[in-house]
């Protein structure tokens, strides 16, 4: 992955690299541990994925300085997501008071709060959530409460060669049309991220979710296993075999998409808001003003992207709580998102920021992007999340390569969900 990404999505928005399982844990002692030290404010340590940005650094200099009895000290995992849940698991069944609140990917919050390890932000925690986008908010819902508060964002944009298609497909059909004009120049049609690991998950749910398919349903039971789902499937899988996705679209993660867009060999793209600033940048980019971005095209109008992003969660063993709270209180106002935003590229969690002028001006994909984190769909929302995944990408690989019919491949994944869950 590119350190300079939005929301880096090895450790977010996509949520790239395969979520580990988590081994046992339950929920012995989280649910009591949840309410103590509510009152208590002192120095607190947050957890966070490697900071490829240098925004920590200065973010907690910020803070320090006007808290001076409760600072707060970082503490940086690696820029894997799979060994960044594996640490949070270990020191949560730990009940390890050093970690007070932890940085979330957006598909982990209903495993965490199921064990009963993070702190429901309700009554003493509550957590105003005024002005902040609607799909950030019910990422960081479980069984109807507020478990962490929405930091970043991040939605999927159909990047688009603008000086080869003056007006961008608002339907699938439509971008299957302009194909033509890719084999016309020589290029390669369209291309997500179709390689085995959590970016496929992101690629074949957006997929199944655009036909009308829901994966699992709003208590987490699965049911993927429909014609809908099985529609998504066939439509990759159709125009796999026919080349309108080049063969090799198969091992491309974000990276290796990005490379070929800017490299001039592809149409239309479809990657995550960093893409932007690299293809108008690099050096070596052959696209340079000849690339716009527009919404991901659906069946008859704009389509769903998954929702990427990440939460800060206050740990139910922290001893700290409501210095915790004022923490995600200063990491979620506009202040700090803007400046997220401008020296990290961090997709905000507040709305009113995608429409300020000055930010537009410089960052002309902001529309788009709201656009796309409003209509956006979570991956899905279950405690057994990291089986679930390993379920989609499997089969929706296999698909993909004509292995499996889609049929066969939804029927394959909703037993493979059943099981994980114990149902």
């Amino acid at each position: 992955m590119h350190t300079r990404r939005t929301l880096t999505v090895l450790a977010g928005a996509a949520s790239v690299a395969l979520v580990a399982a988590a081994c046992g844990g339950g929920s012995s002692g989280g649910n009591s541990a949840a309410s103590s030290g509510a009152d208590s404010r002192g120095p607190i340590t947050y957890v966070q994925g490697k900071d490829n940005s240098n925004l920590l650094g200065p973010m907690a200099e910020k803070w320090n300085s006007t808290h001076p009895n409760e600072k707060v000290t970082v503490k940086e995992q690696s820029d894997q997501a799979d060994q960044q849940h594996d640490d949070l698991v270990q020191h949560f069944q730990a009940k390890d008071p050093g970690y007070d609140v932890v940085s979330v990917d957006v598909v982990w919050t209903a495993e965490f709060a199921a064990k009963g390890w993070l702190t429901p932000l309700k009554d003493k925690f509550a957590l105003p959530t005024d002005g902040f986008l609607a799909p950030t908010v019910k990422a960081a819902t479980y069984n109807n409460t507020l478990y962490a508060a929405p930091t970043s964002s991040d939605g999927a944009m159909l990047y688009y060669r603008s000086d080869l298609v003056p007006t961008p497909p608002k339907t699938i059909d439509e971008m299957w049309s302009m194909c033509s004009i890719a084999k016309k120049n020589g290029i390669d049609c369209f291309a997500g991220q179709f390689a085995k690991y959590e970016g496929l998950t992101c690629n074949a749910t957006e997929w199944m979710n655009a036909y009308g398919a829901k994966v699992v349903d709003s208590a987490g039971k699965p049911t993927v296993d429909s014609p809908e789902a099985a529609k998504g499937l066939q439509v990759l899988a159709d125009h796999y075999k026919n080349g309108d996705i080049p063969k090799q679209a198969i091992t491309y993660q974000e990276e290796q998409s990005r490379q070929s867009f800017e490299d001039g060999k592809l149409l239309f793209l479809r990657n995550w808001p960093y893409v932007y600033n690299l293809a108008s940048t690099d050096a070596s980019s052959k696209v340079k003003g000849k690339f716009k971005v527009a919404p991901l095209p659906g069946v008859s109008g704009p389509g769903t992207s998954t929702l990427g992003g990440h939460m800060a969660a206050i740990s139910a063993f922290s001893k700290h709580k409501a210095t915790a709270l004022d923490f995600l209180k200063f990491l979620t106002s506009p202040e700090q998102q803007k400046t997220n935003m401008e020296k990290g590229s961090l997709a905000p969690v507040i709305e009113s920021i995608y429409t300020d002028p000055a930010l537009v001006s410089k960052y002309p994909y902001l529309p788009v992007l709201k656009e796309s984190i409003s209509n956006a769909v979570s991956r899905p929302v279950t405690p057994f999340y990291p089986a679930v995944t390993q379920a989609i990408q499997e089969n929706s690989f296999a698909a993909i390569q004509g292995q499996k019919t889609p049929q066969q491949a939804v029927k394959d994944m909703q037993d493979a969900m059943k099981a994980a869950s114990g149902g």
